[in-house]
Protein backbone atom coordinates (compact mmCIF):
# COMPACT_ATOMS: atom_id res chain seq x y z
CA UNK A 1 0.00 0.00 0.00
CA UNK A 2 1.44 3.43 -0.88
CA UNK A 3 2.22 5.95 1.55
CA UNK A 4 -0.69 8.21 0.10
CA UNK A 5 -3.17 6.03 0.86
CA UNK A 6 -2.08 4.82 4.33
CA UNK A 7 -2.24 8.58 4.85
CA UNK A 8 -5.40 9.03 3.63
CA UNK A 9 -6.45 5.70 5.95
CA UNK A 10 -5.40 7.49 9.32
CA UNK A 11 -5.80 11.16 8.91
CA UNK A 12 -5.01 11.87 12.49
CA UNK A 13 -5.20 15.28 13.69
CA UNK A 14 -3.83 16.02 17.17
CA UNK A 15 -6.86 17.46 18.06
CA UNK A 16 -10.47 18.27 17.16
CA UNK A 17 -12.45 20.89 17.67
CA UNK A 18 -15.76 19.78 20.56
CA UNK A 19 -17.43 22.80 19.62
CA UNK A 20 -20.96 21.51 18.13
CA UNK A 21 -23.64 23.01 16.16
CA UNK A 22 -25.82 22.49 19.09
CA UNK A 23 -22.99 25.11 21.19
CA UNK A 24 -22.67 27.49 18.09
CA UNK A 25 -27.11 27.79 17.88
CA UNK A 26 -26.61 28.15 21.53
CA UNK A 27 -24.33 31.43 20.83
CA UNK A 28 -26.75 32.40 18.14
CA UNK A 29 -29.79 32.51 20.39
CA UNK A 30 -27.84 35.17 23.07
CA UNK A 31 -26.94 37.31 19.78
CA UNK A 32 -30.52 37.01 18.49
CA UNK A 33 -31.86 39.02 21.54
CA UNK A 34 -32.61 42.96 21.64
CA UNK A 35 -29.28 44.34 23.27
CA UNK A 36 -27.74 41.13 24.45
CA UNK A 37 -25.35 41.46 27.03
CA UNK A 38 -21.97 39.73 25.94
CA UNK A 39 -19.87 41.47 29.15
CA UNK A 40 -19.38 38.67 31.70
CA UNK A 41 -22.86 38.39 33.26
CA UNK A 42 -25.80 35.99 34.11
CA UNK A 43 -24.24 32.89 31.75
CA UNK A 44 -20.96 33.44 33.53
CA UNK A 45 -22.55 32.80 36.75
CA UNK A 46 -24.82 30.21 35.65
CA UNK A 47 -21.55 28.34 34.36
CA UNK A 48 -20.04 28.25 37.33
CA UNK A 49 -22.66 27.11 39.36
CA UNK A 50 -23.35 24.52 36.72
CA UNK A 51 -19.94 23.05 36.86
CA UNK A 52 -19.29 23.89 40.44
CA UNK A 53 -22.15 21.47 41.02
CA UNK A 54 -20.95 18.85 37.86
CA UNK A 55 -17.67 18.83 40.07
CA UNK A 56 -19.18 18.62 43.35
CA UNK A 57 -17.79 21.76 44.79
CA UNK A 58 -18.94 24.48 46.78
CA UNK A 59 -17.39 27.61 44.41
CA UNK A 60 -16.31 28.14 40.57
CA UNK A 61 -14.97 31.42 38.88
CA UNK A 62 -14.63 31.40 34.59
CA UNK A 63 -11.54 33.39 33.58
CA UNK A 64 -10.53 33.60 30.56
CA UNK A 65 -7.92 31.12 30.00
CA UNK A 66 -6.31 28.24 32.06
CA UNK A 67 -3.34 29.73 32.52
CA UNK A 68 -5.47 32.80 33.49
CA UNK A 69 -6.81 29.92 36.02
CA UNK A 70 -3.19 29.20 37.60
CA UNK A 71 -2.31 33.14 37.81
CA UNK A 72 -5.37 33.74 40.30
CA UNK A 73 -4.96 30.33 42.12
CA UNK A 74 -1.41 31.21 43.15
CA UNK A 75 -1.98 34.88 43.62
CA UNK A 76 -4.36 34.32 46.00
CA UNK A 77 -2.72 31.92 47.86
CA UNK A 78 -0.14 34.74 47.97
CA UNK A 79 -3.19 36.83 49.82
CA UNK A 80 -4.55 34.30 51.97
CA UNK A 81 -0.73 33.07 53.12
CA UNK A 82 1.09 35.90 52.87
CA UNK A 83 4.05 36.30 50.03
CA UNK A 84 7.48 34.56 49.93
CA UNK A 85 8.23 30.54 50.38
CA UNK A 86 8.58 27.64 47.88
CA UNK A 87 6.09 25.78 46.20
CA UNK A 88 6.44 22.14 45.18
CA UNK A 89 6.23 21.83 41.11
CA UNK A 90 6.09 18.99 38.90
CA UNK A 91 9.23 18.54 35.65
CA UNK A 92 5.98 17.73 33.15
CA UNK A 93 3.49 20.15 33.24
CA UNK A 94 2.36 23.58 31.51
CA UNK A 95 4.59 26.31 31.13
CA UNK A 96 1.58 28.71 32.60
CA UNK A 97 1.76 26.15 36.08
CA UNK A 98 5.47 27.45 36.82
CA UNK A 99 4.65 31.01 35.41
CA UNK A 100 2.57 31.53 37.95
CA UNK A 101 4.62 30.58 40.87
CA UNK A 102 7.30 32.81 39.33
CA UNK A 103 5.23 35.76 38.87
CA UNK A 104 3.75 35.30 42.18
CA UNK A 105 7.39 35.70 43.76
CA UNK A 106 7.28 31.91 44.80
CA UNK A 107 10.24 29.69 44.63
CA UNK A 108 9.37 26.64 42.23
CA UNK A 109 10.88 23.14 43.57
CA UNK A 110 10.81 20.73 41.05
CA UNK A 111 10.18 16.72 41.23
CA UNK A 112 10.45 13.85 39.14
CA UNK A 113 7.65 11.69 37.65
CA UNK A 114 6.17 8.83 39.05
CA UNK A 115 6.20 6.93 35.37
CA UNK A 116 2.80 5.10 35.43
CA UNK A 117 0.49 8.69 35.82
CA UNK A 118 3.36 11.27 34.62
CA UNK A 119 2.49 13.19 37.35
CA UNK A 120 4.63 14.12 40.33
CA UNK A 121 6.17 11.43 42.45
CA UNK A 122 4.38 11.78 45.77
CA UNK A 123 7.21 9.98 48.15
CA UNK A 124 9.39 12.61 46.53
CA UNK A 125 7.30 15.65 46.92
CA UNK A 126 7.46 14.18 51.03
CA UNK A 127 11.25 14.96 51.03
CA UNK A 128 11.11 18.09 49.44
CA UNK A 129 8.91 19.87 51.85
CA UNK A 130 10.55 22.40 54.03
CA UNK A 131 9.82 25.20 56.49
CA UNK A 132 9.36 27.54 53.82
CA UNK A 133 6.89 25.15 51.62
CA UNK A 134 4.06 27.38 50.85
CA UNK A 135 1.89 24.84 48.74
CA UNK A 136 2.14 21.43 46.38
CA UNK A 137 0.82 22.67 43.31
CA UNK A 138 0.28 19.07 41.21
CA UNK A 139 -0.45 18.69 37.31
CA UNK A 140 -2.95 15.62 36.88
CA UNK A 141 -1.11 15.06 33.32
CA UNK A 142 -2.90 14.27 29.87
CA UNK A 143 -6.13 12.22 32.58
CA UNK A 144 -4.08 10.64 34.70
CA UNK A 145 -5.04 10.72 38.45
CA UNK A 146 -1.66 11.91 40.43
CA UNK A 147 -2.62 11.77 44.06
CA UNK A 148 -2.02 9.39 46.91
CA UNK A 149 -3.47 8.78 50.02
CA UNK A 150 -0.39 8.85 51.61
CA UNK A 151 0.20 12.39 49.85
CA UNK A 152 -3.06 13.73 51.30
CA UNK A 153 -2.69 12.63 54.60
CA UNK A 154 0.60 13.81 54.62
CA UNK A 155 -0.27 17.52 53.39
CA UNK A 156 -3.36 17.73 56.08
CA UNK A 157 -1.37 16.67 58.89
CA UNK A 158 1.16 19.32 57.98
CA UNK A 159 -1.22 21.93 57.34
CA UNK A 160 0.66 22.09 53.50
CA UNK A 161 -2.13 23.31 51.25
CA UNK A 162 -2.75 21.22 48.07
CA UNK A 163 -3.24 22.99 44.47
CA UNK A 164 -4.56 20.84 41.45
CA UNK A 165 -4.10 21.54 38.03
CA UNK A 166 -6.90 19.31 36.20
CA UNK A 167 -6.61 21.40 33.05
CA UNK A 168 -6.57 18.28 30.18
CA UNK A 169 -8.21 15.63 33.07
CA UNK A 170 -11.39 16.91 33.38
CA UNK A 171 -13.71 13.85 35.09
CA UNK A 172 -11.05 11.99 36.10
CA UNK A 173 -11.05 10.37 39.74
CA UNK A 174 -9.61 9.29 42.69
CA UNK A 175 -11.20 7.17 45.78
CA UNK A 176 -14.84 7.75 43.86
CA UNK A 177 -14.17 11.81 43.92
CA UNK A 178 -13.64 13.64 40.74
CA UNK A 179 -9.86 15.56 40.63
CA UNK A 180 -10.10 18.87 41.71
CA UNK A 181 -12.13 18.81 44.58
CA UNK A 182 -9.59 17.49 46.96
CA UNK A 183 -7.09 20.56 47.82
CA UNK A 184 -7.34 23.94 48.66
CA UNK A 185 -7.97 24.96 45.01
CA UNK A 186 -8.27 23.76 41.44
CA UNK A 187 -7.72 24.48 37.60
CA UNK A 188 -9.64 23.73 34.56
CA UNK A 189 -8.68 24.62 31.13
CA UNK A 190 -11.60 25.02 28.70
CA UNK A 191 -9.00 25.34 25.75
CA UNK A 192 -9.45 23.99 22.27
CA UNK A 193 -10.31 20.16 22.29
CA UNK A 194 -10.33 19.71 25.72
CA UNK A 195 -12.92 17.75 27.17
CA UNK A 196 -15.14 21.27 27.39
CA UNK A 197 -13.83 23.78 25.43
CA UNK A 198 -15.42 27.45 25.54
CA UNK A 199 -12.60 28.90 22.66
CA UNK A 200 -10.82 30.00 25.55
CA UNK A 201 -11.85 29.61 29.38
CA UNK A 202 -10.00 28.44 32.07
CA UNK A 203 -12.28 27.78 36.28
CA UNK A 204 -10.40 28.14 39.83
CA UNK A 205 -12.53 26.21 42.40
CA UNK A 206 -12.69 25.41 45.34
CA UNK A 207 -14.38 24.51 48.76
CA UNK A 208 -13.26 27.85 50.88
CA UNK A 209 -15.02 31.01 51.17
CA UNK A 210 -12.32 33.20 51.55
CA UNK A 211 -10.33 32.04 48.61
CA UNK A 212 -13.60 31.94 46.60
CA UNK A 213 -13.53 35.94 47.33
CA UNK A 214 -9.84 36.55 47.06
CA UNK A 215 -9.94 34.87 43.30
CA UNK A 216 -13.25 36.66 42.49
CA UNK A 217 -11.49 40.26 43.03
CA UNK A 218 -8.33 39.05 41.49
CA UNK A 219 -9.89 38.77 38.18
CA UNK A 220 -11.60 41.82 38.51
CA UNK A 221 -8.78 44.54 39.04
CA UNK A 222 -9.69 43.75 42.86
CA UNK A 223 -12.58 45.40 43.26
CA UNK A 224 -13.89 44.74 46.60
CA UNK A 225 -17.75 45.31 44.47
CA UNK A 226 -16.87 41.63 42.92
CA UNK A 227 -17.33 39.87 46.42
CA UNK A 228 -20.47 37.67 46.84
CA UNK A 229 -20.40 38.76 50.60
CA UNK A 230 -22.33 41.71 51.41
CA UNK A 231 -21.49 41.91 55.16
CA UNK A 232 -17.41 41.50 53.88
CA UNK A 233 -18.34 44.47 51.47
CA UNK A 234 -19.65 46.56 53.96
CA UNK A 235 -17.43 46.12 56.29
CA UNK A 236 -14.56 47.26 54.04
CA UNK A 237 -16.78 50.37 52.51
CA UNK A 238 -16.78 51.30 56.40
CA UNK A 239 -12.84 50.71 56.90
CA UNK A 240 -12.56 52.91 54.27
CA UNK A 241 -15.30 55.62 54.24
CA UNK A 242 -12.89 58.19 52.20
CA UNK A 243 -13.61 56.19 48.92
CA UNK A 244 -16.24 55.53 46.46
CA UNK A 245 -18.11 51.74 47.47
CA UNK A 246 -18.27 50.78 44.13
CA UNK A 247 -14.46 51.77 43.56
CA UNK A 248 -12.23 50.16 46.02
CA UNK A 249 -9.79 47.81 44.94
CA UNK A 250 -8.64 45.14 47.66
CA UNK A 251 -5.87 43.47 46.27
CA UNK A 252 -3.56 44.24 43.14
CA UNK A 253 -5.83 42.11 40.89
CA UNK A 254 -6.09 41.66 37.33
CA UNK A 255 -8.59 41.77 34.32
CA UNK A 256 -9.13 38.26 33.23
CA UNK A 257 -12.54 38.24 33.27
CA UNK A 258 -14.65 35.70 30.40
CA UNK A 259 -17.97 36.88 28.86
CA UNK A 260 -20.84 35.57 27.96
CA UNK A 261 -20.49 34.01 24.60
CA UNK A 262 -17.65 31.85 26.52
CA UNK A 263 -19.90 30.67 29.37
CA UNK A 264 -22.77 30.03 26.62
CA UNK A 265 -20.63 27.47 25.18
CA UNK A 266 -19.72 25.62 27.89
CA UNK A 267 -22.87 25.37 29.32
CA UNK A 268 -24.24 23.91 26.06
CA UNK A 269 -20.77 21.56 26.34
CA UNK A 270 -21.73 20.39 29.96
CA UNK A 271 -24.61 18.44 28.65
CA UNK A 272 -22.45 15.91 27.02
CA UNK A 273 -19.24 15.68 28.91
CA UNK A 274 -19.52 12.65 30.97
CA UNK A 275 -20.71 10.36 27.30
CA UNK A 276 -17.49 12.05 25.91
CA UNK A 277 -15.20 11.39 28.90
CA UNK A 278 -16.49 7.87 28.46
CA UNK A 279 -15.77 7.19 25.07
CA UNK A 280 -12.02 9.01 25.46
CA UNK A 281 -11.39 6.33 28.19
CA UNK A 282 -12.70 3.29 26.22
CA UNK A 283 -10.35 4.60 23.33
CA UNK A 284 -7.17 4.77 25.91
CA UNK A 285 -7.59 1.27 27.46
CA UNK A 286 -7.98 -0.24 23.87
CA UNK A 287 -4.65 1.70 22.76
CA UNK A 288 -2.89 0.08 25.71
CA UNK A 289 -4.12 -3.19 25.32
CA UNK A 290 -2.89 -3.51 21.89
CA UNK A 291 0.41 -2.21 22.12
CA UNK A 292 3.39 -4.29 22.78
CA UNK A 293 4.71 -3.89 26.13
CA UNK A 294 7.78 -5.14 25.61
CA UNK A 295 8.51 -2.06 23.38
CA UNK A 296 6.48 0.24 24.86
CA UNK A 297 4.82 1.58 28.61
CA UNK A 298 1.45 -0.13 28.57
CA UNK A 299 1.34 -0.04 32.56
CA UNK A 300 -0.27 3.62 32.91
CA UNK A 301 -2.46 4.10 35.91
CA UNK A 302 -5.62 3.76 34.13
CA UNK A 303 -8.06 3.82 37.28
CA UNK A 304 -10.31 6.44 37.42
CA UNK A 305 -8.45 8.02 34.58
CA UNK A 306 -10.23 10.73 31.78
CA UNK A 307 -7.77 10.63 28.93
CA UNK A 308 -6.92 13.59 26.90
CA UNK A 309 -4.61 12.17 24.96
CA UNK A 310 -3.19 8.56 24.27
CA UNK A 311 -0.23 8.42 25.82
CA UNK A 312 3.11 6.78 23.68
CA UNK A 313 6.38 6.10 25.82
CA UNK A 314 9.09 3.68 25.14
CA UNK A 315 9.70 0.78 27.33
CA UNK A 316 13.40 1.82 27.37
CA UNK A 317 16.01 5.07 25.98
CA UNK A 318 16.19 3.79 22.37
CA UNK A 319 17.24 6.45 19.75
CA UNK A 320 16.35 4.42 16.90
CA UNK A 321 13.42 3.11 17.55
CA UNK A 322 12.43 6.56 18.42
CA UNK A 323 13.10 7.90 14.88
CA UNK A 324 11.37 5.16 13.45
CA UNK A 325 8.13 5.45 15.52
CA UNK A 326 8.39 9.50 14.41
CA UNK A 327 8.63 8.96 10.99
CA UNK A 328 5.58 6.43 10.94
CA UNK A 329 3.78 8.75 12.37
CA UNK A 330 4.66 11.28 9.75
CA UNK A 331 4.50 8.75 7.12
CA UNK A 332 1.03 7.69 7.91
CA UNK A 333 -0.90 11.10 8.63
CA UNK A 334 -1.05 11.24 12.23
CA UNK A 335 0.13 14.39 14.31
CA UNK A 336 1.85 13.91 17.41
CA UNK A 337 3.60 15.71 20.18
CA UNK A 338 7.42 14.63 21.61
CA UNK A 339 7.43 14.93 25.30
CA UNK A 340 4.02 14.69 25.90
CA UNK A 341 2.42 17.47 28.38
CA UNK A 342 3.77 21.22 28.06
CA UNK A 343 6.74 20.06 25.59
CA UNK A 344 8.72 17.70 27.97
CA UNK A 345 10.71 18.34 31.02
CA UNK A 346 10.02 21.89 32.00
CA UNK A 347 13.79 22.50 33.92
CA UNK A 348 15.21 21.98 30.40
CA UNK A 349 13.64 25.14 28.71
CA UNK A 350 15.18 28.31 29.03
CA UNK A 351 13.01 30.44 31.10
CA UNK A 352 13.97 28.39 34.12
CA UNK A 353 17.84 28.71 33.61
CA UNK A 354 18.72 31.63 36.00
CA UNK A 355 16.32 29.91 38.40
CA UNK A 356 17.22 25.84 38.53
CA UNK A 357 21.18 26.24 37.27
CA UNK A 358 22.98 24.68 34.53
CA UNK A 359 22.14 21.05 34.17
CA UNK A 360 19.46 20.69 36.77
CA UNK A 361 18.08 18.20 34.41
CA UNK A 362 19.88 15.46 35.12
CA UNK A 363 18.19 15.52 38.65
CA UNK A 364 15.02 14.62 36.93
CA UNK A 365 15.98 10.98 35.33
CA UNK A 366 12.46 9.68 34.51
CA UNK A 367 11.09 13.06 33.19
CA UNK A 368 13.82 13.14 31.21
CA UNK A 369 13.00 9.68 29.64
CA UNK A 370 9.60 11.43 28.27
CA UNK A 371 11.08 14.33 27.78
CA UNK A 372 13.03 12.38 24.75
CA UNK A 373 11.17 9.19 24.13
CA UNK A 374 7.36 10.15 24.88
CA UNK A 375 4.66 11.43 22.76
CA UNK A 376 0.91 11.98 22.90
CA UNK A 377 -1.62 11.24 20.24
CA UNK A 378 -4.71 13.22 19.62
CA UNK A 379 -7.87 11.72 21.44
CA UNK A 380 -11.15 12.47 21.25
CA UNK A 381 -15.18 10.99 21.21
CA UNK A 382 -15.35 10.65 17.40
CA UNK A 383 -12.02 8.84 17.26
CA UNK A 384 -12.77 5.25 15.66
CA UNK A 385 -11.95 1.95 16.71
CA UNK A 386 -10.10 0.61 13.24
CA UNK A 387 -7.78 3.60 13.58
CA UNK A 388 -6.17 3.15 16.69
CA UNK A 389 -6.05 -0.87 16.48
CA UNK A 390 -4.27 -0.14 12.65
CA UNK A 391 -1.80 2.63 14.34
CA UNK A 392 -1.20 -0.18 16.91
CA UNK A 393 -0.22 -2.56 14.56
CA UNK A 394 2.08 -0.15 12.76
CA UNK A 395 3.39 0.53 16.30
CA UNK A 396 3.77 -3.04 16.66
CA UNK A 397 5.78 -4.06 13.41
CA UNK A 398 8.39 -0.98 14.14
CA UNK A 399 9.24 -2.49 17.36
CA UNK A 400 9.68 -6.32 15.63
CA UNK A 401 12.26 -4.39 13.30
CA UNK A 402 15.79 -4.97 13.78
CA UNK A 403 18.04 -1.81 14.67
Amino acid sequence: MSTTTHAARLNWPLMKNNIAREDLDAVCALLSRDDPVLTQSANVRAFEEEWSNWLGVRYSVFVNSGSSANLVTLAALRELHGPGGEVIVPTITWVSDIAAVLHCGFEPVFVDIDPRTLGMDNEQVLTRITPRTRAVFLTHVLGYNALTRRLLDELARRRIPLLEDVCESHGATFEGRKLGTFGLASNFSFYYAHHVSTIEGGMVCTNSADFYEAARMLRAHGLVRELDSDSRKRELADEHSDLNPDFIFACAGYNVRSTEINAVIGRSQLRRLDAGIARRSENLRLFLAKLDPSAYQTDFATEGSSNYALTLVLRRPDASLCERVMGCLHEHGVEFRRGTAGGGNQVRQPYLGRVVGPEAWRRYPRADHVHFYGFYIGNYPTLDRERILGLCGLLNDLARQPH
